[in-house]
């Protein structure tokens, strides 16, 4: 490693909330080298945003402190300056972007602006020279029109934009260390790939040292030099990471590197195609015939009359009993809004949606009963998705007594919901706030399960977890299927979660179907660019394999 820009040494950070205090940062040693991108992992909870926080001097709240150790920079002990010497420090030597660039953007200001701002505070600009400035800068981070592009705000772009500006914000000061706490969790795996691209060339253009926080083995052996792994506030195990990956020492770091779904070696298991072939001759569970879903976006007789922006555009599928299919695309590319129009959530504009023989358009009543009585939803925020207010018991109580169970049954059936989710039976008396991610997550599916249903959605269900609990959700939902012949439709920007999980993949881009086919087949032979685009930008635990493939064509947008 080159000369440590950033030396920490016996770093503690105490929570005094509590009598005695409880550690959470447990005398962590760690240097970060100059052009050196520093890969901190670990599950939830293991310290590492703190650490990073402690090191800028954001701990988030008053009880947490700092009660021994040193973060040096530049000659100086972080930990030893006061929060205006602080202020000149953040931003100028260190910058950081976070996980949720829609929480970390002031939606009322414009995104260069936001750029602007750091660079008249520290380096006491003038508003022109400082716009110019923040342009350059948004240019470098790959705005195609940076000029038009200052003055829009952050709503107007997409995820993968909205965390470019955030970048972009962080380099307006020239930091020598760039701290990116998750910033790809919640994108895309082709916008993820971008965004580390993107930050691997800025540290070669501009030499800077980076800190990339992630739970994702697979997101740090293509992008980073070293890796160190907390759990528990503390350093487990820190080394070169191609050493670390092949001879990992710590018995956590194996877990990890167990737990990543990798995909495995391109070749076409005949046996899955064979039997996804077989089911194709049974009756399907699931028709849908063409389906078009449109939202108004405003117009009057004023600007040419009502417009429309069409979500899904003529899309076809048929699901059969017990059959797993991944529905997997970049956002905004229908798949959420097809699984909403399906449990008749989401107006269809035409077409037709079928459920076990009964049609959503033609017998609408009929269906939608139906389709209550006997499908179920899993959310993508686990958290947010159960009524803070209730027990998991109240929330499960709540569903058995509107699905008709016996007063005096539901007792016995909310243990058995909850024993199928492998959550004790004490959890009945928990709130969510209570509760970790993946926990919420089992509550969520055990509610899924308690109308019995035939058919259960699941939406991007494992994006916001680690990847140590997407594994046991994931394997929680392949037994369950085994155990009670479920039909599942999980839709996912996962692939490899995909490939491991579903027998069949449906493959959509702008409304439409583009690709479908046994998973299997599918892997092994794209038949669409934009398949294989999705392929090649699935992080690998694999470090000497390229971040970014040659970006093939897209499919043409039929809008």
């Amino acid at each position: 490693m080159s000369e440590p820009v950033l030396s920490i040494r016996d770093l503690v950070v105490r929570y005094h909330g509590v009598t005695p205090a409880r550690t959470l940062i447990d005398k962590v040693s760690l240097d970060v080298g100059k052009g050196e991108i520093l890969g901190l992992v670990g599950e939830s909870g293991s310290g590492k945003s703190l650490l990073c926080r402690s090191v800028m001097g954001l701990l988030p709240s008053r009880a947490l402190k700092i009660d021994a150790g040193s973060v040096m920079l530049d000659g100086r002990d972080l930990t030893a300056i006061d929060s205006a010497e602080m202020l000149h420090v953040r931003g100028r030597k260190i910058g950081m972007i976070f996980q949720n660039p829609s929480s970390h953007l002031d939606p009322v200001m414009k995104i260069g602006e936001q750029v602007a701002e750091g660079i008249r505070f520290h380096e006491g600009a003038t508003r022109e020279w400082a716009r110019s400035e923040a342009i350059r800068i948004l240019e470098q981070v790959g705005f195609p029109d940076p000029e038009r592009q200052y003055d829009s705000y952050p709503h107007e772009f997409s995820g993968g934009m909205r965390q470019r500006a955030m970048i972009a914000a962080a380099l307006s000061c020239r930091p020598e260390i760039l701290i990116a706490d998750e910033p790809t969790t919640a994108l895309d795996v082709t916008i993820q790939a971008q965004i580390l691209d993107l930050l691997m060339n800025l540290r070669d253009r501009l030499g800077l040292s980076v800190i990339l926080i992630t739970h994702d083995l697979g997101v740090v052996a293509q992008t980073c030099d070293r890796i160190a792994v907390m759990r528990d506030g503390q350093l487990v195990e820190h080394g070169e990471k191609r050493a670390l990956l092949a001879d990992p020492q710590h018995e956590y770091t194996r877990m990890l590197i167990g737990s990543h779904p990798s995909l495995p070696a391109t070749g076409e298991d005949e046996e899955p195609v064979r039997a996804a072939i077989e089911k194709k001759k049974t009756g399907a569970l699931l028709e849908v015939d063409d389906l078009h879903v449109e939202f108004d976006i405003g117009g009057s007789i004023f600007t040419g009359g009502r417009k429309t922006f069409k979500a899904v555009k003529g899309v076809s599928l048929q699901v059969m009993p017990g059959e797993t299919i991944g529905i997997v695309g970049e956002s905004g590319s229908g798949k959420s809004t097809l699984a909403r129009a399906i449990l008749g959530l989401n107006r269809i504009a035409s077409g037709h949606v079928a459920f076990d023989g009964v049609d959503l358009a033609q017998q609408p009543a009929k269906a939608l009963a139906r389709l209550r009585r006997e499908t179920a939803m899993v959310f993508q925020d686990p958290l947010n998705a159960l009524n803070p207010r209730y027990t998991v018991g109240d929330t499960l109580r709540e569903v058995l007594k509107h699905n008709g169970t016996p007063s005096a049954e539901i007792p016995g059936r909310i243990r058995e919901l909850l024993d199928l989710v492998h959550l004790d039976h004490e959890f009945a008396g928990r709130k969510p706030r209570s509760m970790s991610g993946g926990q919420c997550q089992r509550a969520g599916i055990a509610r899924a399960l308690a109308v019995n249903p035939r058919l259960i959605i699941a939406d991007e269900c494992v994006a916001a977890l680690d990847v140590t609990i997407q594994k046991q959700i994931v394997d929680l939902f392949a037994e369950l299927k085994e155990r009670m012949n479920l039909t599942l439709l999980f839709i996912a920007h996962d692939l490899a979660i995909v490939r491991n999980l579903c027998e069949r993949m449906v493959v959509m881009y702008h409304g439409e179907i583009v690709e479908e086919g046994p998973t299997d087949l599918v892997f092994a032979r794209p038949k669409q660019a934009y398949t294989a685009d999705l392929l090649a930008a699935v992080p690998d635990i694999d470090p000497d394999r390229p971040l970014l493939a040659p970006r093939a064509a897209r499919p043409p947008d039929a809008a």
